[in-house]
């Protein structure tokens, strides 16, 4: 190939004429520039540093015609004029000779040879001799070897790789070579000479070319390696015969460490992160590094962060105090660390951890540097763990996110080998993913703690003492990164010593599920001091759920009876103020979390409401959704009690049933959210094996055993379990009577009280009893139906009920100064402490309810 130019052009820069000299050059599959050596500097005046991984276009003056394009991607060879541009500017004319040799990815990559020469056509001779030096002086490994493997050619960078020297090579075998070399101490290349020759006669016997990547340790003996990418194809006559076998390398190095550092944040982006706990996030950072990247890794956090608190903004300056979350060594059980896990270490400002707190960024630090060996020296174990360990490189990394600094990692060699710019770089990021996923898991603590505490101050503080049933109670959060549930109990008293039982789980995770439960339960306990029917209860507390939906949408909000809009919407800041909680929920930076945005558009709950009367016995029970109940009676007999399951709240159009039964005195009734039975399969067995083994024992012990049997340690949901033992009121302590609907009855109403509380020893209520009776006994006699009942209850305070068949309420009314009546209820008011009315199957029920003297 000779150059177009007639008369030597000076190279740009030079100052000197261009010699005719080889220029070699290599162009990978984007078309940049990977190799590029003196001759083609002198032919074209540029430097590898200009060039290298540039795009070749750039250094064409014109564009190659299409028929050339063509043929040189049909071809693996290709040779003819170009159009080149020199570095200062001028048009050059150059023929240029290519080969493809592929990559080891299997990517194309193209050598190009230019060997410039005087105008006149060169000899065949010329151009023998210019090949050849293109083959000795290519800074790529060349060698072409028979059939047999036996080395035909060989050049100086092959020699050089193989740690062969001048000697003698051709006709000899590489692995016959590598051992001559290896007994005489050469330091380089065993992977890349081994089994070499086997794979050449497999190339020259299939005709297959073999693309492939090897390591070879560096010339100089630094303990290094070097990666090569290897081809190795047939050589063919034009009748296609093979006559030998060619290889090329090209050192790769720098593109595989590369990949190599990316491989490793691939992977610690998919091991870094897997939960939202604060150590755990620390320990697989420190187990991702080590041995990958150092021989021991501490990672050190504020104590804030680790209880959910906001860290500090910005940058730490001066010494600092930090507990140790997580440290790894590749000898077991890190007996290198200077501190035990959960404890404290403290860096003063000089040491290299707090330099890297005090600037935000990554320090490398190495024995003999100033502020290392004063840090090391100045605590007697560290310096005692240094000497004894041989550490000598570390890096100090902080653990930043989002603006706040949480705390720092430090990596630690005692390998030969000290880190270098490259590794400080990996390290950085793969503490800053760390810093992400620890941040996250701060938020969430901190959000869950909050959602937690505003649960806990929605449900009952303090159960009520009752004479109805014995209670006991547990709630247990879930551990499911979705967050805090909506799952609810209460115990409500009645009117006639009854109580009311409930268990509710609001559909959903999050502080707007907690939320949601706390406004159904107080609806819940609203509706129950109106005395409804579980069932019609239900009914009204659907037809709440639906509005407050409607309410979220910004739809007007109606329910069954296409009733108006529930107005006062609970405004969430202002609960949690009422309640006390701080108000630290906030969206993670990685996204609004689910929990966050579940919204009382998308409301439904479940809800067991149970009504027990003591005096009779007798249980009335109805359930939107959710688990049966379980019954335990005193002879150990266990009953999963047939209760209709009617939809879930928040469904609407459908209609509810009640289950009534009566139930011994001291049997167990077990009321529970789905939590508790789905976590292991059988649940509902296990659970009715342990009631009946446990019908007479005590119930706070009771609830602690239900919830070891049935319960891993981490619940993956919420559970609300509610158990009741059920009592009786001694007929002794109740009295009732039969009336007539005539006025006579009413002094003999009056007589029996007035004798019955003699009989308890209450006769200090006798005379506002006496009153209360003869107001109730009258109005029903005055304004309602037979039958007309009175009874009486000694119970923890004194009820009176009067019973009519009437389902008109009463109402008191304002009586004018000459009205004659109207100042019963009135009356009654003011001389009882609590009175009320009740629906029954047969009409109502006035009551009233007076406390007993103190003794």
């Amino acid at each position: 190939m000779r150059s177009s130019s007639d008369t030597p052009r000076p190279v740009s820069g030079e100052g000197t004429s261009a010699h005719p000299t080889d220029a070699v050059a290599a162009v990978d599959a984007r078309g940049r520039v990977t190799a590029w050596n003196p001759g083609a500097r002198q032919l074209l005046g540029y430097a590898p540093a200009e060039v290298l991984g540039r795009p070749a276009s750039l250094l064409l003056a014109a564009d190659p015609s299409p028929a050339a394009l063509r043929r040189a991607a049909a071809s693996h060879s290709w040779s003819g004029r170009v159009a080149l541009r020199h570095r200062d500017g001028h048009r050059l004319e150059a023929d240029l000779r290519a080969w493809s040799a592929p990559t080891a990815g299997g990517q194309p990559q193209w050598f190009l040879v230019h060997s410039p020469a005087p105008s006149q056509a060169a000899s065949p001779q010329e151009d023998t001799q210019l090949l050849e030096w293109a083959f000795a002086r290519s800074p790529l490994t060349m060698a072409v070897y028979d059939v047999d493997g036996r080395i035909l050619r060989m050049n100086a960078a092959t020699r050089g790789l193989l740690g062969l020297g001048d000697q003698q090579v051709l006709g000899r075998v590489v692995e016959d070579l590598y051992g001559d070399a290896k007994e005489q101490g050469a330091p380089s290349a065993p992977v890349l000479s081994e089994h070499v020759t086997d794979t050449m006669r497999s190339v020259a016997r299939t005709g297959q070319p073999v693309r492939y990547e090897v390591s070879a340790p560096t010339p100089a003996g630094t303990g290094r390696l070097t990666w090569w990418a290897v081809t190795m194809s047939p050589v063919t006559d034009p009748d296609g015969r093979i006559h030998g076998v060619f290889t090329a390398g090209c050192d790769i190095t720098g593109q595989y460490e590369a990949r190599q550092r990316l491989a490793v944040l691939n992977e610690a982006n998919a091991r870094i992160g897997t939960s939202l706990d604060v150590a755990r996030t620390a320990d697989e950072l420190a187990d991702m590094a080590v041995p990958r990247l150092a021989d021991f890794v501490s990672v050190d956090l504020l104590d804030s962060v680790l209880h959910g608190g906001e860290p500090l903004s910005g940058p730490v300056v001066g010494t600092i105090s930090l507990r140790r979350v997580a440290h790894r060594s590749a000898t077991q059980g890190a007996p290198e660390a200077v501190v035990d896990l959960g404890a404290v270490d403290t860096y003063p400002d000089f040491s290299p951890p707090a330099r890297s707190l005090a600037s935000g960024l990554p320090v490398l630090s190495a024995m003999g540097d100033d502020d290392f060996d004063r840090w090391t020296q100045a605590d007697p174990a560290r310096a005692s763990r240094v000497r004894d360990y041989g550490f000598h490189s570390v890096m100090s990394i902080p653990v930043r996110a989002r603006g706040t600094t949480l705390g720092v990692a430090v990596f630690a060699r005692r390998r030969s080998e000290p880190f270098a710019p490259d590794d400080l770089v990996l390290a950085g990021e793969m503490v800053a993913r760390a810093a992400v996923c620890v941040d996250n898991a701060r938020r969430y603590t901190r959000e869950r703690a909050t959602v937690l505490g505003l649960q806990r101050s929605l449900l009952p503080r303090q159960l009520p003492q009752q004479p109805a049933v014995e209670v006991a109670t547990r709630y247990l959060p879930g551990s499911t990164q979705a967050g805090v549930g909506g799952d609810w109990f209460d115990v409500i008293p009645l009117s006639g010593a009854r109580v009311a039982l409930v268990v509710g789980d609001v559909v959903g995770h999050g502080i707007q599920a907690s939320a949601a439960m706390g406004r159904l339960r107080i609806a819940v306990r609203t509706l129950a001091d109106v005395d409804l029917a579980p069932d019609e209860l239900l009914t009204q507390l659907d037809d709440l759920v639906i509005r407050l939906a409607a309410e979220s949408n910004g739809t007007v909000g109606a329910g069954r009876d296409g009733g108006g809009d529930l107005s006062g919407r609970a405004d969430l800041t202002e609960i949690m103020e009422a309640l006390e909680i701080p108000d630290t929920v906030e969206a993670r930076e990685t996204g609004t979390t689910e929990e966050t945005e579940e919204s009382a558009g998308d409301m439904a709950a479940t809800c067991l409401y149970a009504v027990y009367d003591p005096v009779t016995r007798h249980c009335t029970l109805a359930r939107a959704g959710g688990p049966v109940p379980a019954l335990a009676r005193r002879d150990g007999t266990v009953e999963l009690l047939d209760v209709p399951a009617g939809p879930r709240l928040g469904v609407g159009g459908l209609p509810f049933e009640a289950t009534e039964l009566d139930v011994p005195e001291g049997s167990l009734l077990a009321l529970f959210t789905d939590g508790l039975i789905n976590a292991r399969a059988g649940n509902l067995d296990t659970l009715c094996r342990v009631l009946s083994q446990r019908p007479r024992q005590d119930l706070e012990d009771t609830c602690d055993t239900v919830l070891q049997n049935l319960l891993p340690a981490l619940p993956a949901d919420d559970v609300a379990l509610l158990i009741a033992r059920t009592r009786a009121l001694d007929t002794e302590r109740i009295a009732s009577w039969d009336l007539d609907r005539e006025p006579s009855v009413v002094a003999d109403a009056r007589k029996a009280t007035s004798d019955q509380l003699a009989h308890w020893g209450l006769d200090e209520l006798t005379f506002t009893t006496e009153l209360v009776v003869s107001e109730l006994v009258t109005n029903a006699i005055r304004h309602a139906d037979a039958p007309i009942r009175l009874r009486l209850i000694q119970d923890q305070c004194l009820i009176c009920e009067v019973a009519d068949g009437s389902n008109s309420a009463p109402h008191p009314r304002r009586a004018r100064s000459l009205d004659e009546g109207g100042r019963g209820l009135l009356l009654v008011g003011q001389l009882t402490d609590r009175w009320g009315t009740r629906q029954t199957p047969t009409g109502k029920i006035i009551w009233t309810e007076q406390c007993l003297p103190t003794p």
